[in-house]
């Protein structure tokens, strides 16, 4: 009787202990493993570049229309004595796939209004290319893309276009992100198929910007232009920056800074402000520029 009651007990605490245990455990249930911390897009925080439309290409490839309003004053000390010039000009950018898009960065009426002489207006020449996202590296907020674009003698010469037979873009764009900081740079070659009528050049630029928020996203810029091969169609010893290409005889290089603005007033619309001045002599047709924008995404 004694022995069947010790084993009753020690079954019983048994029993319990094995219980007890089991509860223990369930109280501590093993934790899944924590997720990585969510990044986001950054590139729905950085911003197209502004000042120097023509050539300073955007590194992202997205689907967009943007009407451009330049007024671009001309130095005193050019041969036209001062003077502005005027582009109304409407670009488009087509993502087909979300590494490749069709480009097209000049078009537009240029009216020119010279400080002494008689003033002209007219089409300009048209560009159009293609670029290619190489690295869209989102986790450590980097992107470069090379591009070119032909620029076809469609203008009418009257405003100085339509000169030559058309000039080739070769260019690589690039953006580096550091949270709400961004770098975003271009270089490039400017290689018109006739050397006499146009000359060839080395392009670049470089913008920073910080988000601040979609109200307000501030940017200052560089824009550079250096002739590597001369033309023979004008005397002169300065070109024409982006939009007019003169065949100068003597051109150098031309650098302007600046800075300016957007705001974001829907996720998909961006208005632009830029101002830029030239700060290089001779200065030539740059004294400044004011560039109004307007982008539209879908």
């Amino acid at each position: 009787m004694t022995a069947t009651l010790s084993s009753i007990l020690a079954a019983a605490a048994t029993a319990a202990l094995a219980t007890s245990t089991a509860l223990a455990g369930s109280s501590t249930p093993a934790l899944p493993p924590t997720p990585p911390p969510a990044t986001g897009d950054w590139l729905s925080h950085t911003i197209s570049p502004v000042n120097n439309p023509i050539f300073f290409e955007d590194p992202t490839i997205r689907t967009e229309l943007r009407p451009i309003y330049m007024r671009h004053n001309i130095d005193d000390g050019f041969i036209t004595k001062g003077g502005d010039v005027n582009l109304y000009a409407l670009q488009f950018r087509w993502a087909i796939t979300n590494r490749l898009a069709l480009i097209a960065t000049k078009d537009g009426y240029v009216d020119i209004n010279p400080g002494v002489g008689p003033g002209a207006s007219g089409w300009a020449d048209v560009a159009l290319g293609l670029k290619y996202a190489l690295i869209d590296d989102r986790a450590n907020q980097f992107i470069l893309t090379p591009g070119f674009t032909f620029e076809a003698p469609f203008g009418e010469k009257k405003a100085f276009q339509g000169n030559g037979d058309g000039e080739f873009n070769l260019f690589v764009s690039a953006a580096k992100g550091f949270g709400d900081f961004h770098l975003t740079t271009n270089v490039g070659f400017r290689l018109p198929i006739d050397g006499d009528a146009e000359t060839s050049s080395f392009h670049y630029s470089l913008m920073a910007d910080y988000y601040v928020c979609q109200w307000f996203i501030p940017f200052v810029s560089m824009n550079g232009s250096t002739v590597i091969s001369d033309g023979t169609a004008l005397p002169l010893d300065s070109e024409g920056y982006d939009l007019i290409n003169f065949g100068s005889t003597s051109a150098d290089t031309s650098i302007t800074l600046g800075g300016g603005f957007r705001t974001r007033l829907r996720p998909n619309l961006d208005l632009g402000f830029g101002y830029e001045t030239a700060v290089v002599n001779p200065k030539g047709l740059f004294a400044d520029r004011f560039t109004f924008d307007v982008i539209w995404r879908f």
